[in-house]
């Protein structure tokens, strides 16, 4: 052992919850310590959040310019764009890179000591860190623990990530693009990838095993982006579960419902079934705290069931959302400083980034029957909005689900182009508390995407001016 640190505040992870931990702990006076083994940012601005939303609007530009080369529907006229996905992958490291950077610098700014290397708990006051160098371990006590170690990628036994066989991690840093790449999983990682692939030229087929893309959203808001999944030559196997690959490795076995087995052919092929809480690698086991399935149980105040040991985000389970981790992490920076703090969202908003957007926050009509709510439910097609028509954009709508009694707002959900920038309003109307009266008298500006919000308050009070 090299030398011992001792800090108030000890933090294992840097992902979006564990940075903006130590940089509001150390702007509150809190002596703050973050260990981090790869970069910071974690997941999310290094190979999920951010990556995946430079590569998804490096594809649209790519579609766009090949739509305008054969059609030219607005009048101008392009020759058929090539692709220098080397060039594609250089600007998208490049925004990782600043944004990192950024983390780093924001951190150094606030006080925050920042030691790279993994952590090995010893108890939960110690915790030993070797070095990325491989030299000495470094202890570190502590009166506060914050674990902060995020979520990782779900593997499949059958089918082990290798070969043609990929992870999101790999599919956000392309050598080449794939001719024929097929995606297991049907959820929102799966169809963004698997769209971006898409409109950069690969031949893409998504397997799903309900009978439904999205499937943890309701029926409704899936169905606008299925058909654009096809619009787009995406082909869609549902309710097909995956066997694994073909003897020769160049194809994946499917079966359907009726028990009928095919096999698509790949050269690529991408696992997206989900992810799980990152619980080993640090010898948690040694803390022997409750858990919830594969999550760390907490409490209200993100307090696991050993005294001065905290834990958020991914790691607590879902919803796996970077803004809900960073919020938990805020929180109990406060906490630890002496403010009084609960974490009581009214909601947390969760987007889809596919094509069409979607957009959840609060209950959906089938949430609200299903605790016995009777509720207002209407919706506004972006077909009767004028700003999403000089956008080409007319698939999808705004839905609102309102009590019946006082009209009070329990949830919104959309699906179209952009609604993602819509989630902001959404979700301050659920905090405040908000009626269908306060949004139907808001002055919405003209012309905006915006505008389908009030006009979906309207109908729902009975009295929709564009419809």
């Amino acid at each position: 052992m090299s030398q011992t640190l001792n800090t108030q505040l000890l933090i294992i992870g840097g992902g979006p919850g564990g940075y903006v931990a130590a940089i509001r702990a150390a702007q509150l006076g809190i002596k703050t310590v973050l260990v981090e083994g790869e970069s910071l940012g974690g997941t999310c601005l290094n190979i999920g959040c951010i990556p995946s939303k430079a590569l998804i609007h490096a594809a649209e530009e790519f579609e766009k310019a090949s739509h305008h080369a054969e059609h030219g529907q607005l009048g101008i006229r392009v020759q058929a764009p090539t692709l220098d996905l080397e060039q594609t992958v250089r600007w998208k490291d490049g925004i990782v890179g600043r944004l990192t950077g950024g983390v780093g610098t924001l951190l150094k700014k606030s006080g925050v000591q920042v030691i790279k290397g993994w952590a090995h708990i010893v108890n939960g006051k110690n915790v030993d860190v070797q070095n990325a160098t491989g030299g000495p371990a470094t202890r570190i006590q502590c009166e506060h623990l914050l674990l902060a170690t995020g979520s990782q990628s779900v593997e499949l036994p059958f089918m082990p990530l290798g070969g043609i066989v990929i992870s999101a991690t790999e599919a956000l840093s392309p050598k080449q693009l794939p001719k024929r790449l097929v995606v297991v999983g049907g959820g929102y990682i799966g169809l963004e990838l698997g769209t971006a692939y898409r409109k950069l030229g690969a031949d893409v087929a998504i397997v799903e095993a309900q009978e439904r893309v999205l499937p943890a959203y309701d029926a409704e808001l899936g169905a606008p982006v299925a058909t654009s999944l096809r619009r787009l030559g995406v082909e869609l196997y549902l309710k097909h579960s995956v066997l694994g690959l073909d003897e020769a490795g160049q194809g994946v076995r499917v079966r359907d419902a009726e028990g009928q087995e095919r096999t698509l052919q790949a050269d690529c092929v991408l696992v997206a079934v989900g992810r799980r809480p990152r619980t080993d690698g640090f010898n948690l086991d040694t803390l022997m705290l409750e858990r919830a399935g594969h999550a760390l149980k907490v409490d209200d105040q993100c307090r696991t069931s050993m005294r001065n040991v905290w834990a958020i985000g991914d790691l607590t389970g879902e919803p796996m959302l970077a803004h809900r981790a960073m919020a938990q992490g805020e929180m109990v920076a406060e906490i630890i400083a002496g403010r009084k703090r609960r974490f009581v969202p009214a909601a947390i908003p969760a987007v889809c980034f596919t094509d069409p957007e979607v957009v959840a926050v609060g209950l959906s009509p089938d949430d609200a029957k299903a605790r016995g709510i009777d509720c207002k439910v209407a919706s506004f097609p972006f077909a009767a909005n004028g700003r999403a028509m000089t956008l080409d954009a007319q698939d999808g709508f705004v839905r609102v689900v309102a009590r019946q009694d006082d009209h009070r707002i329990l949830g919104w959900q959309a699906v179209g182009r952009g609604v993602s920038e819509l989630s902001i309003a959404f979700v301050q109307s659920l905090e405040m508390g908000a009626r269908l009266e306060d949004i139907a008298g808001t002055i919405h500006p003209h012309p905006t995407l915006g505008e389908a919000v009030q006009e979906t308050a309207l109908r729902a009070l009975g009295h929709a001016l564009h419809i």
